[in-house]
């Protein structure tokens, strides 16, 4: 048997007692909080294919979604009582994606270094006029601020109404759906030169 001495048996006790706490439960009306590993199966691929539109590198949108679920992870009582767990997640994604930006701009800005290609957003296919127009989007996209790179993502990939994408990005729904209008006017005449070309 370990003999801990008088001191280790008293922290040990200690240790225990708080273990031993009885746990606060929750009020009737609120869900608990969700199985993390259930939460990423559901909801990681879409918060990645967000990520990845939003900003534009393969590495930044693995980070965030790591972040965001350690982040869960580390309070697990953040996910209690929440009744659109996408809309909730793309938010908490969306917050995470600009401070990351942000540190990235800065840091960018310090050593002098920009990115200069924009990570494919399409699998690879056979049809090189469908590749074409993939490339070609995803460039056109790429040229799109992000605000409303975000929206047109939610709103086409993600098929989100204006009130779920200004819910999840905590903007108004009208912002939203300009955002989008604005971004889609943007693509069109990006890609029209390619529509004619193809025509």
């Amino acid at each position: 048997m370990l003999d801990v001495g008088c001191c280790g048996e008293a922290a040990l006790g200690a240790a225990l007692d708080k273990s031993l706490r009885p746990v606060r439960l929750l009020p009737e009306n609120m869900a608990p909080a969700p199985d993390l590993r259930q939460l990423y199966d559901e909801h990681a691929p879409a918060l990645f294919a967000f990520l990845l539109n939003f900003t534009r590198r393969e590495a930044d949108a693995r980070d965030v979604v790591q972040e965001l679920f350690l982040k869960l992870l580390a309070r697990p009582g953040t996910l209690a009582g929440v009744r659109e767990m996408r809309a909730f997640l793309l938010r908490l994604a969306y917050r995470l994606a600009i401070d990351a930006h942000r540190r990235r701009a800065a840091h960018e800005a310090a050593t002098g270094r920009a990115a200069t290609q924009p990570a494919p957003l399409f699998a690879s296919i056979a049809d090189p006029d469908e590749a074409a127009f993939r490339v070609a989007l995803a460039h056109a996209l790429a040229e799109l601020p992000p605000e409303q790179r975000a929206v047109v993502h939610l709103k086409l990939w993600e098929q989100m109404t204006f009130a779920a994408i200004a819910e999840a990005l905590e903007i108004p729904a009208n912002t939203a759906a300009s955002r989008y209008r604005y971004g889609i006017d943007k693509l069109q005449a990006l890609l029209r030169p390619l529509y004619e070309e193809l025509k």
